[in-house]
């Protein structure tokens, strides 16, 4: 792998991204309780396209607008570290933003055209509009903006509502955004990534300077408390989707790897391994959302 290539794969946090994108099919699956076939399977792919360009694009812009602090606090990021250009970055953002619009207008045309109607796929359109709405809110420090970025837990807020609405955006590429497996599962992302990025604001405390965040407001101790207590609530939810007969009971086996590993989540606050903690919230999301597409498709 070249070294440019690396950089704009860090730069895209293409992981993340691609996460995202398979989040839109673990949606779908779901609602459906099998594979989209048809003009369903043609929707989730271009709007799974959709939000790997929009991630990928909110992530560069991310990294374009921080270039000053991470000149200190990040400077081998690639754009400090002069491995990719500011105007590489900016035509970068506007070009993946251009491709999620298009993917989200092809898969517009696909749900005119199929038997459900274009009508009843709108709630899609509103989601992807709520994501910009809170991308520009976030980042911009616009006074016509709530500058989410600098206003500490608010922004954590946005982020993981954000993130929780990928799950969703598939179930309404298929008709089903009211699907109460798929709002239980969104719920479960948001409280994992809620948890996940105030603590991620207590490791990037020192970088963080100027910025209201929470782990500022009420000190890194305090906060980690706050993240465990989040991540308490999730386990609490997982188990919930079982006690309501969302999903079946016999099936909260394959659950368990992901409660093991949310489970050691305390041990790494308790030590104050802030980036070992936030590392087991994402494995641990990522085997939870497994558990459940595969526990769909039985």
């Amino acid at each position: 792998m070249s070294n440019k290539f690396k950089s704009w794969t860090t730069l895209f946090r293409t992981g993340n991204s691609l996460g995202g994108a398979i989040a839109v099919f673990l949606g779908s699956i779901m609602a459906l309780e099998s594979i989209p076939e048809g003009d369903l399977l043609y929707i989730t792919m271009l709007q799974a396209v959709s939000v790997f360009s929009f991630m990928a694009s909110w992530n560069a812009l991310n990294d374009y607008l921080d270039f000053e602090i991470d000149k200190i606090g990040k400077p081998n990021r690639p754009l400090p570290s002069g491995k990719i250009s500011i105007k590489e970055a900016k035509l970068a953002i506007y070009f993946l933003m251009f491709i999620s619009l298009f993917s989200i207008a092809g898969a517009a045309f696909f749900a005119y055209n199929s038997d459900q109607g274009f009508k009843s796929w709108i709630p899609s359109i509103l989601i992807w509009f709520t994501a910009l709405f809170l991308l520009i809110n976030y980042e911009s420090e616009s006074k016509y903006s709530f500058n989410l970025k600098s206003r500490g837990l608010p922004g954590n807020i946005a982020i993981s509502a954000s993130v929780a609405m990928v799950v969703l955006f598939g179930s309404a590429g298929v008709y089903q955004l009211s699907n109460l497996r798929v709002v239980s599962v969104a719920i479960i992302g948001f409280l994992y990534n809620l948890a996940r990025e105030i603590i991620k604001d207590v490791e990037d405390i020192q970088a963080d300077e100027g910025r209201n965040t929470l782990a500022m407001k009420i000190g890194p101790e305090k906060t980690r408390i706050m993240a465990y207590l989040i991540s308490l609530s999730t386990l609490i939810s997982i188990l919930m989707t079982f006690a309501f007969d969302l999903f079946k009971p016999q099936h909260l086996i394959l659950v368990l790897p992901s409660i093991l590993v949310l489970l050691m989540v305390k041990s790494k606050l308790s030590l104050a391994q802030d980036y070992a903690a936030q590392q087991l919230l994402k494995k641990s999301l990522y085997l939870c959302l497994g558990a459940f597409t595969l526990i769909s498709l039985i």
